[in-house]
């Protein structure tokens, strides 16, 4: 990511919702020499077609209806920093074919504008689809795909990369510790196992949900497992674990713990656990648990 941050091309962004996408455009951002620079994020699935473009580039007095002063778009907006263009393959074929011509010419007109201005800004862009099977289907642009598809960067569920939550974890704290200027010091290693069972179909946005839900119930000191949600908190008693505990040993200790509850019945051990019966058979194939002997 170092590098990456350091050079001027453009980035394509991909994975599922709530990976962290955004977070990572932004850690891109704040890594290179455009730090001091804008950092302007648009959500280009969220706008209709119909506004995406003034959106975009920005539009002139008397362009259209109502349109009765100058608007810069977002790529005046961002300057000489880094515009970032999340969902870029919920764009239309139509805004396709001009962002094209932009990362092409790096040029572009504001609606109504005769003039041609110079687009200065690093462009990253992001997405949850899969573009080359939607180039396959003939809604994106192939063309369009080798100008973004510069530098490509997957990021993997959270389910994947469980070794982040702790600092995720500590991220999300500082943040709202900020916000409700609560004296939370941490979370208790009890916690933090239940947070590293659980499977995170939402992804990074679901823990920082996960943090603020605690942040609500949690008066001071330390968070503990009654301040998670409910459909993390275990089902048993919680797990003891020992202070330094790697996160892949608290779940390994715990799918041990749960298969002995259970004597060794993997679909009750699931049930207590919360989770699908074939993650937890993954689980034990990752972690080489062995049944025990007759």
């Amino acid at each position: 990511m170092p590098q990456v941050a350091d050079s001027r091309s453009t980035v394509l962004i991909e994975g599922a919702s709530g990976t962290g996408k955004e977070l990572f455009a932004r850690a891109i951002h704040n890594r290179s020499p455009r730090r001091d620079k804008p950092f302007i994020a648009v959500n280009c699935g969220a706008l209709p077609d119909t506004l995406i473009e003034s959106e975009l580039f920005g539009y002139e007095a008397g362009a259209f209806t109502d349109a009765k002063h100058n608007k810069p778009g977002r790529f005046a907006l961002a300057k000489s920093g880094t515009i970032f263009l999340d969902e870029i393959g919920d764009i239309s074929p139509a805004m396709q074919m001009r962002l094209l011509r932009v990362l092409e010419n790096r040029t572009y007109s504001p609606l109504g504008a005769t003039a041609t201005w110079r687009m200065k800004a690093r462009v990253i862009v992001a997405t949850h689809r899969n573009l080359k099977e939607l180039i396959g289907d003939g809604q994106f642009r192939e063309d369009l795909y080798f100008r973004i598809n510069v530098v490509r960067l997957g990021l993997p569920p959270l389910v994947e990369r469980k070794e982040d939550i702790p600092l995720l974890v500590d991220h999300f704290i500082e943040r709202f510790k900020t916000i409700t200027a609560k004296q939370i010091v941490g979370i208790s290693q009890d916690a933090l196992a239940a947070l590293a069972l659980y499977d995170w179909p939402g992804n990074v946005r679901e823990l920082e949900n996960a943090i603020e839900h605690a942040f609500v119930l949690c008066l001071n000191g330390m968070i503990r497992i009654e301040h998670l949600p409910e459909q993390i908190q275990p089902q048993k008693e919680p797990l003891c674990v020992p202070a330094d505990t790697s996160l892949k040993a608290i779940e390994k200790q715990a799918i041990i713990r749960a298969l002995n509850h259970n004597n060794w019945r993997k679909m009750a051990t699931a049930r207590e656990l919360g989770i699908d019966k074939n993650t937890l058979r993954r689980k034990i194939l990752r972690y080489d648990i062995r049944l025990p002997a007759a």
